[in-house]
């Protein structure tokens, strides 16, 4: 019986091996989840299209259009959480999943039970994000930058940024803790709420974030580099 407090899902699971489609399926069922099993990326984003679902978990290596092809354009068009699975573990493969959005990235083999509890981790995540009952207001604004947190939005000079959940997240906790240094694994625990993982994801986000919110990605100005520790939200002078 499923102890799980979280609202299920419905989820679409894509792998083109049945046999770990199914595993992955009944371990997410038995969680408390919907989910719909498919075998290739086209169907994938067919099946999308017509009905996007709470998450997908999301195979790298697919015929005829793989994995992070199918995130890409996922990314494009809905915030649907992706938990990305790859039996390539080395870290620039990592990086190339974090790079084209996804949530999570899941190395084969695993334990189905692991992946169950980081999709329920990925679910409450992006259900929580943004919602509008934080006691410091609904916007948080520096100079020209600000989050509005009952929206979900984040504009630079007025501008719309996309921002995907995690990128999100990283930056609402940095700016709300400005000139403080974290190290990457405090932001692991304190953004996601993760024990455990590559604090590389940490790094792939904050340069994803200064590509989208620095004038010059390069020399970050807001979110800058503490040497031998970590990272800080440095807001602009007055």
């Amino acid at each position: 019986m499923s102890i799980n407090p979280d609202p299920p899902g419905r989820i679409v699971v894509v792998d083109d091996d049945p046999t770990v489609a199914d595993v992955v399926g009944r371990y997410l069922v038995r969680d408390g989840h919907t989910v719909e099993c498919v075998h290739d990326g086209y169907e994938a984003l067919r099946r999308v299209a017509e009905r996007p679902p709470d998450l997908v978990v999301l195979d790298l290596m697919l015929p005829g259009i793989d994995g992070l092809e199918v995130c890409r354009r996922l990314r494009e068009r809905w915030p649907i959480p992706v938990v990305m699975l790859s039996a390539l573990g080395n870290e620039t493969d990592r990086l190339a999943g974090f790079e084209t959005g996804a949530d999570d990235y899941v190395i084969k083999p695993f334990s189905p039970r692991e992946l169950a509890m980081r999709v329920r981790s990925v679910l409450r995540r992006a259900r929580s994000t943004g919602l509008p009952d934080r006691p410091d207001g609904g916007v948080i604004a520096d100079r020209d930058l600000t989050v509005d947190l009952a929206a979900h939005e984040v504009r630079v000079g007025g501008k719309l940024i996309q921002l995907t959940s995690r990128e999100y997240d990283l930056l609402v906790f940095l700016m709300r803790n400005p000139r403080k240094a974290f190290t990457r694994e405090q932001l692991l625990n304190e953004v996601w709420s993760w024990t455990f993982g590559d604090t590389s994801t940490v790094t792939v986000h904050v340069r994803r974030l200064r590509e989208k919110l620095e004038a010059d990605p390069t020399l970050p100005r807001r979110i800058v580099t503490v040497w031998g520790v970590g990272y800080r939200y440095e807001p602009e002078p007055a």
